[in-house]
């Protein structure tokens, strides 16, 4: 009876141990400002700069709209998350495949959950490389005009190098300094596109009609421009993860100070995203290019300044999507295939892993396609819902719904539904417009790999 209570103990500090190692349960001393500029910077990324594009494909009314909506429920959405990371008294859900498992079950919480968040979560590294790489690009040409051209593959190779020193940092909180400068960085630098936006003032010939020649093509790019918002608003995937490195007790629950900081959070992304969107439509009308600071060449300065801004901002964001990635990895390599916890596991797989999002990278350097296939297939399920076999999921909704299980055609009950119907359509619709847009540019041969 001893040695079995001794053997039991042994396992819970081994565990324990583990634990405490582990990226996302190894500190828990977090205060209620890094949840904002953890939030800040998880959502206010690359996909801000897409925003008067994808007006450019909306129209004014169904761009304001969309845009509104799409602020409103996923403030509602990540508040369902804040709520759900304690609703077990003593327990906390620190990851998002746990609130899963607790919700539909241990193997299908796996299965609904994981497959999509690795999808999102892998898919921002990726397009964050290439965002990278490219505002490196243009960083250069604008300071340099007179240099020999680089290609986009050798930047990219430079912004993934930062990256192999900084993914050894241990966990969310070793990396909270970088993301509070990414968070400062993407309000300057998304202040920066607007003002110079309205500083250049509205352009000669200026139409704000869709530009395509065809209804076909419109009826696709305005689809594919559901995807770019969706994107934008992404981040959800992390924010139980951003949620267990807070402190909490039965008197002070996490879930106080987290909901505090998402509001500044809120606060800073419409700050951000709605001068963006709409002033650089204003502006530039359809012809706006799928990266605003492409289309504002003068003063170069303050255009070089941007883009490095979106530089240190990227590299923020990219850690913060990638250490829930680097979690799984090393739970399972810890604790299924018992591999020992330490610096050369840690140094293998997070540096295999930036090499993987590097050479994805540099392979599809597509911006603006990149940014609405992911958004609709993938932003769209974790942030509004999930598809299961021949059934669709509001994730937050749904999980609300079926742990809370509130009164049939209360408001919680309508607000939840109407949720998961317009994440259905947006799910279906999105990547539908966004694979043929993806498709249309390969054969007019306007992509092209490893430029």
């Amino acid at each position: 009876m001893v040695s079995g209570q001794s053997q039991s103990e042994k396992e819970k500090e081994k565990e324990k141990a583990i634990d405490d190692w582990l990226p996302i349960t190894s500190s828990r001393n977090a205060k209620w400002w890094y949840s904002a500029f953890h939030n800040v910077t998880a959502m206010v990324g690359a996909g801000v700069l897409s925003l008067p594009y994808a007006m450019s494909e909306l129209g004014w009314g169904p761009g304001i709209a969309v845009m509104v909506i799409s602020w409103i429920v996923t403030l509602y959405t990540l508040w369902q998350m804040v709520e759900m990371h304690e609703m077990v008294p003593g327990k906390r859900f620190d990851r998002y495949h746990e609130l899963g498992q607790y919700a539909f079950g241990e193997k299908l919480g796996l299965y609904i959950v994981v497959p999509q968040q690795l999808i999102v979560e892998v898919g921002v590294c990726i397009i964050y490389m290439v965002t990278g790489g490219r505002s490196l690009k243009k960083f250069h040409d604008v300071v340099c005009s007179d240099c020999k051209q680089i290609k986009l593959t050798f930047f990219i190779m430079i912004f993934a190098s930062v990256h192999f020193v900084l993914s050894q940092l241990p966990n969310f909180n070793s990396i909270s300094g970088i993301s509070l400068a990414a968070a400062v960085m993407s309000f300057s630098y998304s202040t920066i596109a607007w003002v110079a936006s309205v500083d250049k003032g509205k352009q000669e010939h200026v139409e704000y009609g869709y530009k395509s020649d065809t209804q076909e093509r419109t009826v696709m790019r305005f689809l594919a421009a559901l995807g770019d918002v969706a994107f934008a608003y992404a981040g959800h995937n992390v924010v139980l993860e951003i949620q267990a490195t807070i402190p909490s007790t039965p008197e002070k629950p996490s879930k106080k100070p987290m909901w505090k900081g998402v509001i500044v959070a809120y606060i800073v992304v419409a700050l951000c995203y709605f001068p963006v969107a709409f002033v650089g439509y204003w502006a530039f009308g359809n012809g706006v290019e799928d990266n605003i600071l492409v289309s504002l060449s003068r003063p170069h300065w303050l255009i070089a300044m941007a883009n490095m801004m979106v530089v240190v901002h990227v590299i923020g964001s990219y850690q913060i999507y990638a250490m829930p990635v680097f979690d799984m990895m090393e739970t399972v390599l810890v604790k299924r295939l018992r591999f020992p916890p330490g610096l050369t596991l840690r140094l293998i797989t997070r540096s295999a892993y930036v090499a993987f999002t590097m050479f994805v990278g540099i392979t599809f350097p597509f911006f603006g396609g990149l940014l609405s296939f992911f958004g609709g297939f993938a932003f769209a399920p974790t942030t509004y819902f999930v598809s299961a076999p021949h059934t669709y999921i509001t994730l937050p909704c749904i999980m609300w719904l079926a742990i809370y299980k509130p009164r049939r055609f209360s408001l919680s009950w309508i607000t939840n539904w109407i949720c998961i119907i317009l994440g259905v359509l947006l799910m279906i619709l999105a990547p539908i417009g966004a694979l043929r847009d993806i498709i249309g540019n390969i054969i007019d041969k306007q992509y092209k790999f490893y430029q």
